[in-house]
């Protein structure tokens, strides 16, 4: 498939209401509907998409789009709705993933998100995990190991943390969007930001610190 036979496919997708989705999660976790997990496969398609733009100039974007799709299938098939965590938090790192470890094995990584800045004017993931006071990141910091180092370190987070920052700064979320997903308030989302930057940061300070 061409991606933009994939586009036009993505614009027959329909949004899900809350309701809906609530059912299907049911249906597929409770009774192992088949149609449902399918159902729910299909229209979180456009979060794959998303995360697929900054490689849509690749001549293997539909390569990547197809492990983007794995990552989604591993999501829904490990998502517990029970934990409180909006499914698309949860999914999208999983799906980023799976692209970046296709892309360096490929040798195309590209940790672009990375400079993503937060719609309130915060600082980028990769300004906010180096300490200025003790050391500056140089342009070698955007490389594979780099980017490997960071996914490793996001996977150890709590799942809250793992959620707020991945929201936050790989999928670009407003502060408030995140809150309402994870059903808390702002400055408690701003505290579990700065504990997972925090914690981020010390599993990468002697890799950091080797530049």
């Amino acid at each position: 498939m061409r991606l933009d036979d994939y586009i036009k496919e993505l614009q027959n997708v329909e949004l899900l209401t809350p309701e809906e989705e609530q059912e299907l999660w049911t249906a597929y976790k409770t009774h192992g509907d088949a149609a449902a997990r399918r159902h729910l496969i299909e229209s979180y398609q456009p979060l794959v998409f998303k995360q697929a733009l900054p490689y849509r100039a690749l001549p293997n974007v539909m390569d990547v789009i197809q492990e983007g799709t794995v990552g989604l299938i591993e999501a829904v098939e490990r998502y517990e709705p029970a934990r409180g965590v909006a499914f698309s938090l949860f999914a999208v790192h999983r799906i980023r993933g799976r692209m970046m470890d296709f892309l360096k094995k490929e040798g195309a990584s590209d940790i672009a998100c990375m400079d993503a800045r937060p719609e309130d004017g915060g600082d980028t993931m990769k300004d906010s995990l180096a300490d200025a006071a003790a050391l500056s990141v140089p342009e070698a910091a955007e490389s594979h190991e780099l980017a490997g180092r960071l996914h490793a370190a996001m996977d150890r987070l709590p799942e809250k943390e793992r959620a707020v920052l991945t929201g936050v700064y790989f999928e670009n979320q407003p502060v408030d969007a995140v809150a309402d997903a994870l059903d808390v308030t702002t400055s408690h989302i701003y505290r579990l930001q700065k504990s997972g930057i925090r914690r981020v940061r010390g599993m990468l300070s002697r890799f950091m610190h080797n530049w």
